[in-house]
């Protein structure tokens, strides 16, 4: 048989579009994903041919070829966005979307999404309203400041701050706190953008009091900044000059003081190994305007929250990148709701996933570890499996080199890789994603809600039994 005849027994797309398999598609599928479905796996069987110089000539099976159609139609619907499942043990993972919302929170968004909403509309008096006016009155009361305002995140928060104080005017920084966060979003590239004038002060590891003091100029001053290290610490031969006193340096010579809180953490948590300065300390140590980030530690949405003194807050409401860095109704709404739990502190901790993952007791990861290795274990032969101490972190630069025990299922292969399981169960319909150790696997079981263990099994023991064919 010649290329020729093979050519003329592929099917034309229009015969296969008829083909009963496909009619379930039609119903919620556009016909154009279908038909370009279609064409593709066609294009690659005449390829297939055209390629074809000697031995046994292609096959043309049409049971395959349907096969094939149907798989790419799938890999067609599927979203790009979608969820999956956290087996790393790092909370707030920012590859993985950072905090995860509460259940109020999304039931919030999604009404939020749904419909009309008094986004911009006083329904008390019928006009016009501000987006602030929803939870500016909410953050302030939690937080004990005078006045509060939402952007899109905290890098948007700082870019507007030192734009709406400091344009054309110098901020004084410490040497040391010129920090890279991810995204390559550098303090003084920041400053910059918003037309302020860098001066940095001290030296990499160590900054006095006198340092700041002696680089005011009364008519050149406009900030002076302070920033938390929150992705890296500085050890050794070290000072810096805390928020309190450099607080006090501000009052007295009539100039704020802004604090770059990053990560946004709104309860102690110094019990479970957390050691980093909350929002209402910031407030209570006289800082003038605090920002930070909504999907880190506070647990809620990307944000940037900018808190402090009325007078600055308003000059940053007013200012003309105020209305290129707002947030939309979602955002409020997640936000309003994350907030809304932290008006009972100790509730909160259950409430905000991001804080239930931090403070989990031992027994339950251990118990749940027990639970997903058992059911994996009765199903499937495929692996060795066990329970082991682990160590989980929080992630999305914050709380650098603090790690937190906890316990992971170890999953070694008997006759496949670690890394032909891991990328396995990413390609699975519900994607797990965990990482490798010492040539296992491990799913860590603080970052695995109990109502997904069920779906972790479900992925494994689908991996373990195609192994187990060869």
């Amino acid at each position: 048989m010649d290329k020729r005849e093979l050519l003329k027994q592929i099917p034309k797309i229009d015969e296969v579009l008829k083909d009963q398999r496909l009619f379930v598609f039609f119903e919620d599928t556009a016909r154009e994903l279908i038909v370009e479905s279609v064409r593709q796996v066609i294009d690659e069987a005449r390829e297939r041919i055209l390629r074809w110089e000697e031995g046994e000539p292609p096959k043309l099976d049409p049971d395959r070829m349907m096969e094939e159609i149907i798989g790419k139609i799938r890999q067609k619907k599927q979203k790009s966005l979608r969820s999956l499942i956290n087996g790393t043990g790092t909370i707030l993972h920012t590859n993985l979307g950072r905090a995860r919302l509460s259940e109020e929170a999304s039931r919030n968004v999604s009404e939020a999404a749904m419909n009309y909403s008094t986004l911009e509309y006083d329904l008390k008096r019928g006009t016009r309203g501000s987006r602030h006016s929803h939870i500016e009155n909410l953050i302030a009361k939690i937080v004990g400041a005078e006045g509060a305002m939402v952007v899109n995140n905290n890098a948007s928060a700082v870019l507007l701050c030192l734009s709406a104080l400091a344009k054309n005017r110098e901020v004084i920084v410490s040497r040391g706190e010129l920090v890279e966060i991810g995204g390559s979003f550098r303090i003084p590239e920041i400053m910059e953008l918003g037309g302020a004038h860098l001066r940095e002060v001290g030296t990499t590891n160590k900054t006095k009091l006198d340092d700041y003091r002696n680089a005011i100029d009364e008519e050149k001053t406009g900030v002076l900044l302070k920033v938390h290290t929150s992705n890296y610490k500085i050890m050794g031969f070290t000072a810096e000059v805390g928020l309190s006193e450099l607080a006090a340096l501000g009052r007295e010579y009539e100039l704020p003081v802004v604090y770059d809180l990053g990560s946004g953490l709104m309860v102690d948590l110094k019990h479970y190994g957390i050691d980093e300065p909350t929002v209402p300390e910031s407030i209570r140590s006289g800082a003038d305007v605090v920002t930070f980030s909504g999907d880190k530690l506070l647990g809620g949405p990307q944000a940037g929250i900018i808190i402090g003194k009325k007078k600055y807050i308003d000059c940053m409401k007013k200012h003309p990148l105020a209305r290129v860095v707002r947030v939309d109704k979602m955002t409020l709404a997640a936000l309003e709701s994350t907030f809304r739990e932290y008006l009972d502190m100790e509730k909160a901790k259950d409430r905000v996933p991001v804080l239930s993952m931090i403070t989990v007791t031992m027994d339950e990861m251990r118990n749940k570890a027990i639970l997903l290795a058992e059911q994996v274990r009765r199903a499937t032969d495929a692996y060795e499996i066990e329970v082991i101490k682990s160590e989980g972190q929080i992630g999305g630069g914050s709380t650098p080199n603090q790690f937190l025990p906890g316990y992971a299922v170890s999953v070694i292969g008997k006759d496949v890789s670690p890394d032909r399981i891991e990328r396995d169960l990413r390609a699975c319909e519900e994607p797990v994603v965990v990482r490798i150790n010492q040539d296992r696997v491990l799913i860590d079981m603080r970052t695995v809600e109990k109502d997904e263990i069920d779906i972790v099994a479900k992925g494994l023991i689908a991996c373990g039994r195609k192994y187990s064919r060869g």
